[in-house]
């Protein structure tokens, strides 16, 4: 293995057997023995990576890629069919909620299970122990069996004691995803630290911002093969455009079928409901965005039950970066945002309602907003 290397799979292939009709007992075996049907499936394949030591990897895909496969052949829980993964450095990860921990101990009693499971003496995790609490934020909790808490305050202790063990390489799942904004930033803002000080950190997450913004590569795998290894902001750019195909012949296939429900989202910037609205200000403004995965789907804006004409389309750069992934090869940047100026001379003093809808060409409402407004 390379010395400059933190990480090093070779060759990779990772299979797991499903058997369909199991049977449970000797006499299930024996009556039933013709009827088991066992599958192969093969999870990745061929894989060949080298992360250097104080690089930060992140693994992207969708769903069932073989992202989390590969982060857990990585800390050895299991073991490649061929090939090798070999890591060079002291390991610690986060991959799923709790794992370690023993439900009728208290949090602080897990902290010593916990990072003696890492490596650390009784006398490492008596000096650091404080310094755990502090980061996790849990308080008098700490002192409460985790059986007592959220999956929330599982991912502040979990994370509190992985970033306090003093390891070389850092794995870390979709985990982060469980806490609240407020803890999410704080992990984000160490896992920086982390980086700055030359620690190797791999992460999978679905939040591509993240991606940018924290990793120095990006890889991407694709139905279980490495499809892309580079630049973030380049592999998540093929990314997306692959997941838009996948999205369309999906949705073509289910049109197809009869099985697809078509979706849609609509909102109102301004203006916000039940302002008030001064009537000599003469114009009122009002606008917003929409998006539908319908290729006909009909913008409808109505003013007190009575439809207006004249919208005019504007770019959302900001609503198609975060329904990019959902909405995937569904949208047109410039053509989301919504635009209606209203003449407040022609209207009444007193109250107004707006609506906006997003349907089918049959009329079928797919997404509805309504707002009120006061003139003055």
């Amino acid at each position: 293995m390379d010395s400059q290397n933190a990480i090093e799979v070779r060759n990779m292939y990772k299979q797991f057997k499903v058997d369909y009709d199991k049977a449970h007992t000797l006499k299930d075996k024996l009556l039933f023995w013709k009827t088991s049907h066992v599958e192969i499936h093969e999870v990745l394949k061929n894989i060949n990576m080298d992360i250097k030591k104080g690089e930060t990897v992140a693994l992207i895909g969708t769903n069932g890629s073989g992202k989390s496969t590969l982060l857990k052949l990585m800390t050895k829980i299991i073991f490649p069919n061929k090939g090798t993964v070999e890591t060079n450095g002291k390991l610690t990860s986060l991959l799923e909620l709790g794992a370690g921990f023993h439900q009728d101990f208290t949090g602080r009693e897990n902290i010593y299970f916990n990072a003696s499971i890492f490596g650390l003496t009784r006398k490492e995790i008596d000096e650091r122990i404080q310094d755990i609490i502090d980061f996790s934020e849990l308080g008098e909790f700490i002192d409460h069996p985790v059986r007592t808490y959220s999956s929330g305050m599982y991912m502040r202790l979990a994370f509190s004691v992985a970033i306090n063990v003093d390891a070389e390489i850092l794995l870390i799942d979709e985990i982060l995803a469980v806490g609240d904004q407020h803890f999410q930033q704080k992990c984000y803002r160490k896992l920086k630290e982390l980086k700055e000080s030359d620690k190797t950190i791999v992460i999978v997450t679905h939040s591509l911002d993240v991606v940018k913004d924290l990793c120095d590569r990006a890889v991407w795998i694709y139905k279980g093969e490495l499809r892309l290894d580079g630049d973030p902001i380049y592999v998540i750019d093929e990314y997306l455009k692959q997941v838009a195909i996948d999205h369309k012949e999906e949705k073509k296939k289910a049109i197809a079928e009869g099985k697809h429900k078509f979706k849609a989202a609509v909102f109102i910037d301004a203006p916000k409901d039940f302002a008030t609205i001064q009537k000599d200000k003469g114009t009122l403004v009002s606008q917003g965005w929409q998006i539908s995965d319908h290729d006909q789907a009909v913008f409808k804006f109505f003013l007190d039950g009575n439809e207006i004409c004249g919208i005019k389309r504007k770019n959302r750069q900001d609503v198609f970066e975060a329904y990019q992934e959902a909405y995937a090869g569904d949208m047109d940047p410039d053509a989301i945002g919504w635009q209606v100026n209203l003449d407040l001379n022609d209207l009444d003093l007193g109250n107004h309602k707006i609506d906006i809808q997003c349907s089918e060409p049959d009329g079928n409402i797919l997404a509805d907003k309504s707002i009120q407004f006061t003139l003055e």
